[in-house]
């Protein structure tokens, strides 16, 4: 399992709005049974799955690392990972103005659901609509 203050500083290079997560906080998640984490070089992935569902919690990819397909591929390895788990669809939310990871989203079969209106705070004071995306996974036996 990769160290959580790693995990932590990938995720602050890759976000400042809403805030990056401490190491303190990724390492409270990883202690529930439900939360895993999926990582390559440059990249993670955390996703939880509780009773069918499951949840794209935060993905971070290096902005060095970016265009490279990692994305694609933390997101196929989600869906397989929920899929093995017994999840049977998943939900994640994204700032409606993030048009690269609401196409990343999207190619990975991810369909809008509803918003969240006024969810992100942006400095400035304005706020950003959430897009709350959902994907049938398919049976892991299939």
């Amino acid at each position: 399992m990769p160290d959580p203050a790693e995990l932590a500083a990938l995720h602050a290079a890759c976000f400042t709005s809403p805030r990056p997560w401490t190491a303190a906080e990724i390492a409270g998640l990883l202690d529930s049974p439900h939360v895993f984490v999926l990582h390559e070089s440059g990249g993670f992935l955390m996703g939880r799955v509780v009773a069918g569902e499951a949840e794209v919690l935060t993905i971070a990819v290096d902005p060095d690392q970016r265009r490279k397909g990692l994305g694609r591929r933390l997101m196929a390895r989600f869906a397989q990972e929920c899929s093995a788990r017994a999840a049977e669809r998943a939900f994640l939310e994204v700032a409606a103005d993030n048009d690269a990871a609401l196409a990343l989203y999207a190619d990975a079969g991810f369909r809008p659901e509803s918003l969240r209106k006024s969810y992100y705070a942006r400095p400035g004071g304005k706020a950003v609509d959430a897009v709350i995306l959902s994907l049938a996974l398919p049976d892991a036996g299939s």
